[in-house]
């Protein structure tokens, strides 16, 4: 049985990235919120569905642009990262597509 490798992990440094993936993010649990009124509420399905897009679209731009922000710091840090690195954040990239 093979072993399990773990690989090296890239965290993101950039204030301002993080920033805004963190203001994304609450937004979107705002909006979370506002869905479960509306279904609370009895709204149309038409009307959820619509905000169950925007949250969708939200998140995935949240991780969009964490992990841009990871590929700027890794093109940034040349010389610094594994292998494993990149791999990993070219896996991340490609799950959100």
């Amino acid at each position: 049985m093979a072993k399990a490798v773990k690989l090296s992990a890239h965290v993101v440094n950039n204030e301002d990235a993080l920033g805004d993936f963190t203001k994304r993010l609450r937004r979107a649990e705002g909006q979370i919120g506002g869905i479960l009124r509306m279904v609370e509420e009895g709204r149309s399905c038409e009307d959820i569905v619509h905000q169950l897009a925007a949250v969708s679209k939200a998140v995935n731009k949240a991780a969009f642009g964490l992990i841009t922000a990871g590929l700027s710091e890794c093109i940034l840090e040349k010389g610094k990262n594994t292998e494993e690195v990149k791999e990993q954040l070219q896996k991340l990239f490609l799950t959100m597509v």
